[in-house]
């Protein structure tokens, strides 16, 4: 008598859809994905922005609060913004709310799906602002080790806030790196 149980192929698609909370894993089938077309790949998108509005949708009703939401699919990757009102307490101090909320929204999107999202949400335009300032932050960083020949380390950033100084570096002509870890990870400027 063998120890091994047979499973059958309902059971299997059971597991694989197992709700959270039960032991058992919801299993991320985005990497059994066929390669997409681009059409495929923006209607994905686009079902993506269209799940985290209606969840976010359903949050501000819930907080009663006002705001317009609007989606849009930026390269690879589906974008909401919430825009109006007095929304700068779901920001938070230094967008820790904001950071929070749109986890919650790529979880519900994976709910939705089986599928994980790299979603991003911006509410009042803090993530483009703060884009415009980490810009400016990465080339000035560049500009002064293009002058000195020394690396430059920055302060702490979270993985978006990394990802936007990394491109301004590269446009400026120089290479920079993440060093440390999270929370704490940071971008180091190097000479070329």
């Amino acid at each position: 008598m063998s120890d091994t149980t047979a499973v059958t192929e309902a059971e299997a698609s059971d597991l694989v859809d197992a709700e959270p909370g039960t032991g058992q894993e919801r299993v991320d089938k985005s990497a059994e994905r066929a390669p997409e077309s681009p059409a495929e790949r923006i209607a994905r998108l686009e079902r993506e922005g269209d799940i985290a509005a209606d969840y976010l949708e359903g949050l501000l009703d819930i907080a009663d609060l006002d705001g317009d939401i609007d989606m849009d699919v930026e390269g690879d990757r589906a974008s909401v913004s919430i825009v109006g009102g007095k929304l700068s307490h779901l920001v938070g101090g230094e967008g820790e709310v904001l950071d929070a909320l749109q986890e919650l929204t790529r979880l519900a999107v994976l709910r939705e799906t089986g599928e994980r999202s790299r979603l991003m949400l911006d509410i009042d335009g803090h993530r483009a602002t703060r884009r415009s300032e980490l810009t400016r932050i990465g080339t000035e960083a560049a500009r002064k080790v293009a002058e000195t020949g020394e690396p430059v380390k920055l302060s702490a950033m979270s993985p978006f806030e990394r990802k936007v100084v990394h491109d301004a570096v590269a446009a400026a002509g120089l290479r920079s790196e993440s060093e440390g870890e999270e929370p704490h990870r940071c971008v180091v400027v190097l000479p070329v």
